[in-house]
């Protein structure tokens, strides 16, 4: 018989492995069963699936993109959300994040990979350092909630152009936010895009009829001819 101590015990690891099953992220897709995506308790921003990453996700499967057998790059990928959705409408996907978010990126397409019908596989990509291995450039980069760091954008905005080519879209997709240094800091990363792309603003009556917020934009952008 188990000792008291020890039912204890189990009882806690039970508990903490069902919070942690509890933390796995569900997204309704239009063509079969939902992407599932884990999350994790810690580990900062990039261990959580955001709004701006289910909009753009769900924006995806409208079709006002063709994604099938094109190159897709996603920035800053956290979950994996978005680049997953690409590879299951087609795409041939890299999810790119820092070191310590590959485990999860590694796991997330695991879970998720008897639905894509593209490929997807995840690679170190650090903003700023050299992008060789990425070359020739993508036909789409994916990006969900990326501007919030004040000292991220110059390292950002080098790899947008490292990356990109003439026919290179990116679709950025962000959630407005109201609080502290956030205006500013998107307001200096616009300022600063535009002087080597094109932005354009996706209507709200463009995205997904149910995935979709008035502080939730998507921009349309290309470099500048």
């Amino acid at each position: 018989q188990a000792a008291p101590g020890g039912r204890r015990e189990a009882g806690r690891r039970r508990r903490s492995a069902a919070a942690m099953a509890a933390f796995v992220r569900e997204l309704e897709r239009r063509g079969g069963p939902a992407l599932r995506l884990e999350q994790r308790a810690a580990g900062g921003v990039g261990c959580v699936v955001w709004d701006a990453a289910l909009v753009l996700a769900k924006f995806l499967e409208t079709g006002a993109c063709p994604l099938a057998r094109r190159h897709v790059l996603e920035l800053g990928a956290g979950t994996g959300a978005v680049g997953i959705m690409a590879a299951t409408l087609g795409a041939e996907v890299t999810v790119t994040d820092l070191e310590e978010l590959q485990e999860l990126l590694m796991v997330n397409i695991e879970n998720n990979k008897h639905l894509v019908t593209g490929s997807v596989r995840a690679k170190v990509l650090k903003w700023g350092e050299d992008v060789t291995e990425f070359q020739p450039p993508p036909d789409y980069i994916l990006m969900a909630d990326c501007i919030y760091y004040e000292e991220s954008l110059e390292p950002l905005l080098k790899t947008l152009k490292d990356l990109t080519g003439p026919d290179t879209c990116v679709l950025c997709c962000y959630e407005q936010r109201t609080m502290g240094k956030n205006p500013e800091i998107e307001r200096k990363y616009f300022e600063l895009l535009q002087m080597d792309f094109e932005l354009e603003k996706i209507p709200l009556d463009k995205h997904d009829e149910e995935y979709r917020s008035e502080d939730i934009h998507i921009m349309n952008i290309h470099r500048k001819q």
